[in-house]
């Protein structure tokens, strides 16, 4: 099938949904595809209805062959720099996972990215339902205080999956909490801008058995507001939530469930959604901003500044 040219630099789970997800978008503009797989060694796919999408698997040493439209940058994190700077030139935007980089310290510079390709890096929680609705209605400037929590239980992530050999659970491999959920950063972030600056503390804490940070407490200060984030891997009580502070409410966005509450009026918003929708709509705008039509806003620029953030460092 011609139409869109696409490639892949690795195929987890973040990969595969990817890859459902453009099969029901790229369906809506009524767009051909054609998808190519390039990972370090050779792996049959298992899944037949992720199988019969794509056209090629390649080995990495095989880049080259051609160019493409979309390439997706979904390999490990550590190997995301020098991937962008093997794909640039071969194409004409990339979508780079979050987190950009495992580091501050990469010289982005020197990537030499030509001016023409456009990178845009993860960001789904923004077009969750909540926090597009707390975007479009209710105004940063009116709220005084924020506080923010993601606490999930690390072994329930990845059912049938043993925890403790997952990156999350090393820190050998990038892996922690605050790196985990950077997305709660960039939203933040997105709603409310870079603040002044951040303090951060960290560490093990949990008996969990892992050696990377299972919990990440910020406190942020902006010139009118000031913002607190909780991150841990141990709450056995799954809670995503943003609760805004204002002179004249108290609003729970709550991300998990999709709803908003404002506390003193008693009012509700319900918004209900499918798991994948925020990431069809995040599809929608990246192919937006490679067609030229909007301005990229989550540039590796930002998502560099966001890093810094997230290991505590100063915006």
């Amino acid at each position: 099938m011609s139409g869109v040219k696409i490639a892949f630099w690795g195929l987890g789970s973040i990969a595969k949904r990817h890859i459902r997800n453009l099969k029901a978008v790229l369906a809506e503009r009524g767009e051909g595809f054609t998808i190519d797989i390039y990972r370090h060694r050779a792996q049959e796919i298992t899944e037949h209805d992720i199988k019969d999408l794509i056209r090629n698997s390649f080995v990495a040493d095989e880049w080259g062959r051609e160019a493409y439209d979309y390439v997706f940058i979904t390999n490990p994190t550590l190997l995301h720099y020098e991937t962008i700077r093997k794909c640039a030139p071969q194409a004409r935007a990339l979508f780079i996972e979050k987190p950009v980089f495992d580091g501050v310290g990469y010289d982005v510079r020197a990537l030499a990215i030509p001016e023409h390709v456009q990178c845009y890096v993860a960001c789904p929680l923004r077009y969750n339902r909540v926090l597009q609705y707390v975007k479009s209605n209710i105004p940063a400037d009116e709220v005084i205080s924020v506080r923010a929590i993601s606490s999930s239980y690390l072994p329930d992530w990845r059912p049938g999956t043993d925890y403790r050999k997952t990156y999350s659970a090393r820190a050998e491999m990038g892996g922690g909490v605050a790196i985990d959920l950077i997305h709660e950063w960039d939203y933040l972030t997105f709603l409310f801008g870079m603040p002044k600056g951040v303090s951060y503390i960290g560490g093990t804490f949990s008996r969990l058995d892992i050696n990377s940070d299972d919990l990440a407490v910020y406190i942020a200060g902006y010139e009118d507001k000031v913002v607190e984030l909780h991150l841990d891997y141990f709450g056995r009580s799954s809670e995503r939530l943003l609760r805004l502070y204002t002179n004249d409410d108290v609003i729970d966005a709550d991300i998990l469930n999709g709803c908003i509450r404002w506390k003193k009026s008693g009012e509700t918003v319900q918004l209900p959604g499918e798991r994948d929708d925020a990431q069809k709509r995040e599809l929608r705008h990246f192919m937006d901003i490679a067609d030229g039509k909007i301005a990229n806003d989550s540039t590796i620029s930002h998502a560099v500044e966001v890093l810094k953030l997230a290991k505590g460092c100063s915006a």
